[in-house]
């Protein structure tokens, strides 16, 4: 009955063929989208030349040095880049941390697998698929247009039911930013 199982989760897309497989810049070749049991990836779509973008830079870092520790993968996700040495510059000017894979996405495999729609947007995957994907907390009203501060944080708050194997309350939000050019 197990493999029957899994035959058909695999029929109905729900298995390991889900796995995009990108290089970084470092050349490392990483499998993403479906990570291993017990295993959580945290997807940053950023872009060098988004202001708001560039805003949350020090955020993304924040988030990722508290939760790699507690077993999530972090990956800065460049869109609309096709200059890897663009790519480098930029973190290397914004101190984006070299633990966190660079992948350009120049064809938009992950784009169109993942569907953000603006940069900077955020993905949570487990081996149950797509958990969350939205805004990284409501810092900005609209383009232009930033509060103080933030006070709601939605990929905290869905990281942290993630790993205590809660249901995120909402699996869906609108991020506010750059738009990310169709291929």
């Amino acid at each position: 009955m197990p493999r029957l199982f899994f035959l058909l989760l695999l029929a109905v897309g729900l298995g390991p063929s889900d796995a995009v497989k990108v290089r970084d810049l470092d050349g490392r070749s990483w499998s993403l989208l479906a990570p291993a049991p017990r295993q959580t990836d945290l997807l940053f779509f950023i872009a060098t030349d988004c202001p708001i973008s560039n805003r949350y830079v020090p955020e993304i870092t924040r988030l990722c040095r508290e939760y790699q520790p507690r077993g999530v993968r972090c990956f800065t996700i460049y869109p609309d880049a096709t200059d890897s040495e663009a790519v480098k510059h930029h973190r290397h000017e914004y101190g984006i941390d070299a633990a966190i894979p660079a992948i350009l996405d120049r064809d938009h495999r992950l784009v169109g697998a993942v569907g953000p729609r603006v940069t900077p947007e955020a993905a949570i995957y487990s081996s149950a698929g797509r958990l969350y994907r939205g805004r990284i907390d409501n810092l900005y009203v609209d383009v232009g247009r930033a509060r103080r501060e933030a006070s709601q944080h939605d990929l905290r708050l869905a990281l942290d039911a993630a790993l205590a194997g809660r249901s995120i309350a909402q699996p869906e939000t609108d991020a506010i930013g750059c738009v990310i050019q169709k291929s």
